[in-house]
Formats: C-alpha cells, structure tokens, sequence
C-alpha cells in the first residue's frame, strides 16, 4: 500500500477492498476489529474522496440487504504500480538493440492519438484564450501546466510535472514530441527557457521565441 496521507484504518479499508473486490460494513469491521460506525464514518470519507463506491447489495439472510463496497478506478493509484519501470525498460532495451526508430515512432503515434481532438479543442480561439486552453489540455495529460507572464511582460508556458520523467532519462523522444504537439497546438513559435531533466523546477516555454 502506498501511504499518501490517509490514515491508517482509512490505508487498511483500502487494502481490504483491493484483497477481497468488495466488502461489507460488518465484514470488514469484523476481519479488520474495527467497530461498525467507525468503518461507515472512513467509508463515507473515502467516498468522498474518490477512493471507495457502493457497488451493489446483497441478502445473507432475513432483513434488509447488506450494502457492497468497492474501489473506484482513482484508488488504484494508491497502489503500487510498475508500469513505468517497464516501460523504462522496455525504451532502454531497444535504445541497447539499436532500435531507436521504433522508440521515436512509438512517441510520435503516442502524441499523434491525441492530436487531432486536442486541435479541435483550440481551433477557433486565438491568443491568451488558445494559450490557456493549450494548458488545460497538458495539465489533463499530467503536466501540470500553467500560463505565466515572465519579467518582460512575454507569456511562458510552464509545466510544472513531468509525467514522462523516468522515460527521459532514457530517450529524448518523449520531450521532441510533446515539444512538437505542443508548437502544433498553440500555432506559435517556443524557446525552451528552462527544462526539468537539467536539474530546472519546471519546463518552461517562451512563446513565439525560438524556431
């Protein structure tokens, strides 16, 4: 379990859920020795936070049915995941195989899946309203971008977030096509002003500088 702040009956609820797909109240303060109210109060949290859901009922004898509960699809988040160490792998095994061309194809289908609805998304708006509709797009891919004014009073385009960031310590690929997707989307020239894997806080983009 990864610990992201939750407490820790809140982290064993979770583990719980994950280990048996779906559970009930009074099963899960049984087998965690949680009381009833207790598990209803962190399941009402964690519904509340996206992590846990009711799934369904079901009748294990007279009376009312038992509420089920579940994990969402946002809790697997917080749980631990290797997919990026594999795919890190991957791109370092066919770079040593001398397969570079299939890792700059991989990333130029990846951005190009995304393309042509992003562009539809900023087809009709120009200037600041382009501009921060492009950040809004990268911030839902993981960037966490925003739109800055820098010194000059020049508007530069900052990502705070690398979600790529193991995968360039490999290859440029991913940062030559989103540099590529992101000049396509805004329909201006960038200059590069700062750049995360150099050691920056940020990749920070000038816009209509450079080629």
């Amino acid at each position: 379990m990864i610990n992201r702040g939750l407490g820790e009956s809140q982290q064993r609820i979770l583990d719980h859920l994950k280990r048996r797909g779906t559970s009930t109240i009074p099963a899960i303060a049984v087998e965690l020795d949680l009381n009833v109210e207790t598990v209803r109060t962190h399941l009402r949290a964690l519904g509340s936070d996206g992590l846990a859901q009711r799934v369904g009922s079901r009748r294990s004898g007279p009376g009312r049915p038992e509420i089920l509960y579940g994990l969402t699809e946002a809790a697997e988040a917080w749980f631990p995941n290797r997919e990026s160490d594999v795919l890190r792998e991957l791109t370092t095994y066919l770079q040593h195989a001398g397969e570079p061309g299939v890792v700059n194809d991989f990333f130029a289908d990846y951005v190009g899946r995304r393309r042509s609805a992003a562009l539809m998304r900023v087809e009709d708006l120009s200037g600041d309203a382009r501009l921060e509709e492009v950040a809004r797009i990268l911030s839902e891919d993981g960037f966490m971008a925003e739109v800055q004014t820098d010194p000059e009073g020049k508007r530069v385009l900052r990502l705070s977030h690398c979600p790529l960031r193991q995968l360039v310590d490999v290859t440029k690929a991913p940062c030559r096509a989103e540099l590529s997707y992101v000049r396509e989307l805004l329909g201006e020239r960038l200059a590069r002003v700062s750049y995360i894997p150099t050691g920056d806080s940020a990749c920070c983009y000038a816009i209509g500088k450079g080629a």
